[in-house]
């Protein structure tokens, strides 16, 4: 009796659901714990392997929930935070090796296709294009107002006037 009990209380709170869970509560923990493992792994010290082993997966089934729930593979999703991450280095002025061999990458040409495949310009044009010129910098000048000054003009005709 206190079995058939215990699984209509079951059915109940699964009723009571305002929808119907695809993948189980502890797999979804596990690999939203996975994902935060991945993005904490700045240098790409841990494999996949060795991150579905924490967490308590299999590797084949830990990379097909992890690109159910989340849309991409764990690498995919490596590889974006590497980038986020040299972007927020070019944006201080730190140079492309250096960042290169920080964020995890080995090789200067895959990291620059790569880079430039993602956001439409070279890590060289994207850090021209974000820093704060050196000739505002320490004059009071807010940063924001110094990127104005490298804007091109707005309209031809206030650039000829001049």
């Amino acid at each position: 009796m206190v079995a058939s009990s215990e699984g209509a209380a079951r059915g109940r709170q699964r009723s009571e659901l305002p929808y119907r869970m695809l993948i189980a509560a502890s797999t979804f923990r596990r690999l939203v714990r996975a994902r935060e493992l991945l993005i904490r792994d700045t240098h790409g010290r841990l494999t996949v392997r060795a991150v579905a082993e924490q967490v308590g997966l299999s590797q084949f089934y830990f990379i097909r929930g992890f690109s159910a729930l989340y849309g991409s593979t764990p690498h995919q999703l490596r590889t974006r935070v590497r980038l986020a991450r040299a972007q927020e280095l070019l944006a201080a002025g730190v140079p492309v090796t250096r960042i290169c061999m920080q964020v995890g990458f080995s090789s200067l040409g895959s990291f620059s296709t790569l880079f430039t495949r993602s956001f439409g310009q070279s890590p060289t044009s994207y850090r021209r294009s974000v820093q704060v010129p050196r000739s505002f910098e320490g004059i009071g000048i807010p940063g924001c107002f110094g990127l104005l000054a490298r804007l091109p003009p707005s309209n031809s005709r206030e650039a000829t006037r001049a």
